[in-house]
């Protein structure tokens, strides 16, 4: 059995071990960890957000502060939409400011939707609210990398349908996978999506 197939096996279980999912996942190669990632559907994403209630994680985790200011670390997702369930959030620590935060924006795959939907910036910091960071997009941050889009707020074309007004949360599950939700005007939404943390270079 691989380890997709037992990741998939522990999700199916009454009670689902995030220990020992956390361990297969973190035994798979960068590629395998995507490729699992990729794999898990909604409701294995929602299985996952409620056994992860107690999994904490930081800032400090995602993007370490000794990496330096605008060094991005890409999280591969899946998200339990309907359509156009793979993207990246794209995150780096902050320039020119001594706030502690984490400075990001989605990443869309597919060329021609991109435009469309803006890039769906956020600024990221530590929270206890429903996971241990809030991914807010009601935030929009003051700078970049040079490489990144131009930065737009949530109003910004089909943004205002995705994006505007939301603040997703991330719970642990292992070192590389996260779990998240979002929120819209404090409401927990039927969102969840799983990002998977490519080591820097």
């Amino acid at each position: 059995m691989s380890r997709q197939e037992k990741i998939k096996s522990l999700l199916q279980a009454g009670t689902v071990d995030v220990k020992a999912i956390a361990e297969e996942f973190e035994a798979a190669s960068p590629r395998e960890r995507i490729e699992i990632t990729e794999s898990l559907d909604g409701k294995a994403q929602e299985k996952l957000w409620h056994a992860a209630s107690g999994g904490p994680v930081t800032i400090g985790e995602m993007v370490p502060k000794d990496l330096g200011p605008l060094r991005p670390v890409i999280f591969h997702g899946k998200n339990s939409l309907p359509a156009f369930t793979h993207f990246q959030k794209r995150f780096c620590r902050p320039a020119g400011t001594d706030r502690d935060e984490l400075w990001g924006y989605n990443y869309q795959p597919t060329k021609w939707l991109a435009p469309l939907t803006g890039p769906g910036y956020f600024v990221a910091y530590d929270s206890n609210g429903l996971g241990g960071v809030a991914v807010d997009y009601t935030r929009i941050p003051t700078g970049k990398p040079a490489e990144w889009p131009e930065i737009h707020d949530n109003s910004y074309r089909l943004s205002r349908f995705i994006y505007n007004g939301t603040i997703d949360y991330l719970r642990r599950v292992s070192p590389h996978l996260l779990i998240g939700r979002a929120t819209r005007a404090g409401k927990e939404m039927p969102n969840w999506f799983l990002l998977c943390r490519e080591d820097p270079a």
